[in-house]
């Protein structure tokens, strides 16, 4: 259920502004925002969220966004700038943070039943 809200927010976010910014298609925006969320959901989900806070996993999904971003725009030609991706990693990095607080509410009031 976390992950199906994490990749519709993502894939929300990120597929909408690439097409935005750049000369993205479709099928290529939504891929990459697929691909972003699985990593972003194994590193920043499973891993740096639970033996860190919110902050340090925000911050880490935002570098990731914009690592995975850089890396989809130079193999796939897109017409995208430096700044533009910032952009877009800084908005995904956002989503997260509000994603991570949804998460760690419904932890902890499972923890508490």
């Amino acid at each position: 259920m976390k992950f199906m809200l994490k990749w519709l927010v993502n894939g929300t976010v990120v597929t909408t502004l690439l097409m935005y910014y750049s000369n993205a298609s479709f099928l290529g925006a939504a891929t990459t925002a697929t691909i972003l969320t699985i990593i972003a959901y194994i590193v920043g989900d499973q891993i740096i969220l639970r033996s860190t806070n919110n902050t340090i996993a925000t911050i880490s999904d935002g570098i990731l966004a914009y690592l995975v971003l850089w890396i989809a725009a130079s193999a796939m030609k897109w017409t995208i700038s430096p700044g533009e991706i910032l952009i877009v990693a800084i908005i995904t990095g956002v989503a997260e943070f509000f994603i991570h607080r949804y998460v760690f509410q419904t932890r902890l009031s499972y923890q508490r039943a």
